[in-house]
């Protein structure tokens, strides 16, 4: 009986003091969770209006929010006289081990954050890196992902795509043409060249300035090549290649100018 007492005795002067404490803190935890609840939403709301990107402020947030909450939860341990250096030691080893196992992925996620950080490229914009092109569908924290032409997708690591030469094809609105043709050298090459400014002149879009030019670029073996060099719209860039290639063909038939192609002339005695 005397040793139940003297229990009873324990638990109560443990609750006047340790319990106290430890409510205590516990209240002023709750507290501390509410506010960070509160000041994260309204940075949120200031990277919205900063016109931050979506996917970080998705992710970013709610990391920052659990972090600042696990520090409070240590410091609540610490107060409470719970040796929380043993903890900490555990969380950062397993941290250590957590980062070499998810090299790859941790490299990829760091790519992608800066990659949604400096816009090298946006959804929409047709691309080339890594020996790939195509029109960017989707740029996730981890993966890019393009439509090639033939409808393939292609989904290329953050990584490798933030630390390589990245070819933003469209992200200008204008894009220079430049198409060769061939003429015999037994043409009219200055007959071949008005043909090919009056076929340009057809496209209504094409950019007056800068104007275009067209002259000859090179005495090939078996033909003399005429660059036409002209400005257009991004959007009309394949537009234009196509017309021209099948307008100038087209025209140099009707005006009898040969195209020629690779020839080899053999003397023997």
């Amino acid at each position: 009986m005397d040793n139940f007492v003297e229990m009873l005795k324990s638990i109560g002067s443990w609750a006047l003091t340790e319990g106290l404490k430890a409510i205590f803190g516990l209240i002023v935890l709750l507290i501390l969770f509410k506010l960070t609840n509160f000041f994260t939403r309204r940075f949120e709301r200031f990277l919205n209006r900063k016109l931050i990107e979506p996917t970080i402020i998705r992710v970013f947030i709610p990391t920052l929010r659990r972090v600042v909450k696990f520090v409070m939860i240590l410091i609540y341990l610490d107060y409470l006289g719970i040796q929380t250096a043993s903890i900490t030691a555990a969380i950062a080893s397993a941290g250590v081990a957590i980062g070499l196992a998810l090299q790859g992925s941790l490299s990829n996620l760091a790519g992608g954050i800066v990659i949604l950080v400096m816009h090298p490229y946006k959804v929409g914009d047709y691309i080339q890196c890594e020996g790939y092109e195509g029109t960017v569908t989707d740029i996730k924290l981890f993966y890019t992902y393009l439509k090639t032409g033939d409808n393939k997708v292609i989904v290329m690591p953050n990584g490798k795509v933030a630390n390589d030469h990245i070819v933003n094809v469209n992200q200008n609105d204008t894009r220079r043409q430049d198409i060769v043709f061939s003429i015999s050298y037994d043409e009219d090459f200055e007959k071949a060249k008005k043909i090919i400014y009056d076929c340009i002149a057809e496209m209504d879009y094409v950019l007056a300035d800068p104007a275009p030019f067209v002259n000859i670029t090179e005495h090939a073996a078996s033909s003399i090549n005429i660059l036409a060099r002209f400005w257009v719209p991004t959007d009309k860039y394949w537009d234009s290649k196509w017309f021209m290639l099948e307008k100038v063909k087209k025209a140099f038939d009707e005006n009898n100018i040969e195209i020629p192609y690779p020839q080899l002339d053999v003397h023997t005695k």
